[in-house]
């Protein structure tokens, strides 16, 4: 399970090595679950979380040459097991940990939400410490199983002298992505993490982290939780307001809307999001494209023009998990629209 505040599952265990008469720096691992944690279950012939981080590290005796490992053992789940106050939960204990003598954090993590995670941590933690997230495609009962090679690669990377104030990172099959811009692009490939319109920001090759660039601006909301009220709508043609309507009168306090191209919707749409507006529910706008910035190009009715016109908030290329966690940040932070407002306008893009 992962961490809550009645029972926490946190086993620290300290492995101490010298090279060439110098202490090797010191990494914490927390493992929070994930692909990279199981294995197949025989009777369901389905894979199951079923690793310690410990069990993890005796697949890769290698590691103690690169750093000082500890240990945390946050917990062993699913990442579609997350919820806003484990995600919190999950920040504070990172939190902690880099307070500390550390060089940096790794933490391992379900695929399937990580880069929401990432992004979420990126958001909220201001530490020039390198934090780097990573996972496996494959568990351990499949041939060419990942996590050891990505624990690896991230370690490697977290020890890196240059991979310091470059925010939260992902690094995966030897590639390193920054937070805001990486998506799980394929449901089964090893290669699966990408930033579809920057690239990654740097590689890790025969044992060391090479960076391509730096991140220039990042947005920083000191909070330590997240309004949970947030909902996300992907966009389709012929959609009507009832969703709308329903999610405003159930108590959501923001939802995020993937409209199609530059940022359109239906325009029986429209005329919900504009009750929501009415209603004091944020609306911010990202497109279902999984490249380009959303634009007030069209003045029709659900055009983007329009959505500007009624109080639409535009939200960049973010993509429409990210708008939603930061969404949730901007939210905790602030219920005033105009600061909510200058926070995705600082969006990087």
């Amino acid at each position: 399970m992962y961490y809550n505040e009645s029972k926490k599952i946190n086993i620290s265990i300290t492995v101490n090595y010298f090279l060439g008469g110098f202490a090797l720096e010191k990494i914490v691992i927390i493992f929070t679950g994930g692909t990279i944690s199981m294995k197949n279950d025989p009777n369901l012939n389905a894979a199951i979380p079923s690793l310690s981080g410990k069990d993890i590290l005796k697949m890769v005796p290698n590691i103690k040459e690169i750093a000082q490992i500890e240990i945390i053992q946050f917990g062993n789940s699913p990442s579609p097991h997350l919820t806003p106050e484990l995600l919190v939960n999950l920040r504070r204990e990172v939190e902690n940990v880099i307070k500390q003598q550390v060089k940096g954090v790794v933490i391992t993590h379900g695929t399937d939400t990580l880069e929401e995670t990432a992004y979420f941590l990126d958001l909220t933690i201001n530490s020039e410490k390198p934090i780097v997230l990573t996972g496996a495609m494959k568990n351990s009962s499949e041939v060419g199983y990942d996590g050891p090679n990505n624990l690896i690669a991230s370690v490697i990377t977290a020890s890196s002298e240059k991979a310091k104030n470059k925010g939260v990172l992902v690094a995966f099959n030897n590639e390193i992505h920054a937070a805001r811009d990486v998506t799980k692009t394929h449901t089964s490939s090893i290669d699966t993490f990408k930033s579809l319109e920057t690239g990654p920001i740097g590689v890790v090759d025969n044992n060391k982290a090479y960076f391509y660039r730096n991140i220039e601006t990042r947005n920083y909301i000191p909070v330590d939780h997240l309004e949970p009220r947030v909902s996300l709508l992907k966009v389709a043609f012929g959609m009507e307001d009832k969703i709308i309507r329903f999610l405003v009168d159930s108590g959501e306090k923001g939802i995020v809307i993937e409209g199609t191209g530059r940022g359109n919707v239906p325009p029986k749409l429209a005329e919900g999001i504009e009750y929501a507006i009415s209603k004091g529910v944020i609306v911010v706008l990202v497109s279902r494209c999984p490249m380009g910035r959303v634009d007030a190009s069209y003045g029709y009715k659900g055009g983007g023009k329009h959505l500007e016109s009624l109080g639409v908030i535009f939200g960049g290329n973010l993509s429409g998990q990210k708008a939603r966690i930061k969404l949730m940040a901007a939210l905790a932070y602030s219920n005033n629209y105009n600061e909510i407002k200058k926070l995705f306008e600082e969006e990087k893009t």
